[in-house]
């Protein structure tokens, strides 16, 4: 489940499934890709945050056991291309632990804002799967090649460990994430500014991204197709239930 609401003419689009840490289903993924088309035409910009302790656990790993790991990949790069469309800042106000494809899906906004809580995580590697959001591409853009390290290790980045690395640009207190956010927006967006044009120069390659996606949804082809997606999806799930 998502929230939007407009403040100060910035779209605040809201994870808003805490009982589940946001983890995103794939309905709740076609709903992010559409909310950000539509607010990415008609507002001064677009900020993206969760609920609760968590920005969001990432893919629903309990609905995706049984499911096309290719067509599940494919809606998270729907996701990104949206962001990618928009004509407006998109800005990630990161409130708690980010995972994998949630984490990975704020590589491709332009500003990352997190409070001491945030953390990111990228958990694929151990689980069987792998990675997308055009990551491949996305991540080594901003970290270089501390970007293997990351996705190899599987551990959990620190808020201040986020921001040396250049996952994060800016820590704030958790009651001013929000209105930092907005308030980033607000500033690149002055009237006369010449946002747009400068996010078409600056921001990834959309051949380059493309590029990347396919890629991984090739690769999400080879490990669904070995086995080994299907078998750590169940282990995740049945130690869950555990």
């Amino acid at each position: 489940m998502i929230d939007v609401a407009v403040r100060d003419d910035v779209a605040v689009i809201t994870l808003a499934r805490p009982e589940k840490l946001n983890a995103l289903t794939s309905a709740m993924r076609a709903d992010l890709a559409t909310a950000v088309r539509e607010h990415g035409r008609h507002t001064r910009g677009i900020v993206v945050t969760g609920t609760g302790r968590a920005f969001s656990a990432g893919e629903d790993i309990h609905q995706a056991v049984g499911r096309s790991l290719v067509e599940e990949v494919e809606t998270f790069h729907d996701m990104t291309r949206a962001v990618l469309e928009t004509t407006v800042p998109v800005v990630g106000a990161v409130n708690g632990l980010a995972v994998g494809g949630a984490a990975e899906w704020t590589l491709c906004f332009d500003a990352r804002i997190g409070t001491p809580a945030a953390e990111y995580f990228l958990p694929e590697n151990h689980i069987g799967l792998s990675i997308s959001n055009a990551s491949s591409y996305l991540l080594p853009r901003l970290v270089g090649a501390r970007a293997l390290r990351l996705v190899l290790d599987s551990a959990r980045v620190s808020a201040e460990e986020a921001l040396a690395l250049g996952l994060l640009d800016e820590i704030v207190a958790p009651e001013r994430l929000v209105e930092a956010a907005i308030a980033r927006i607000h500033h690149w967006s002055a009237p006369g500014a010449a946002t747009a044009v400068h996010l078409a120069l600056l921001r990834p390659s959309p051949a380059e991204v493309e590029r990347a996606f396919a890629v991984e949804t090739e690769a999400a082809g080879r490990v669904e197709a070995s086995g080994i997606a299907q078998a750590g999806m169940s282990r995740f799930v049945n130690r869950a239930r555990g």
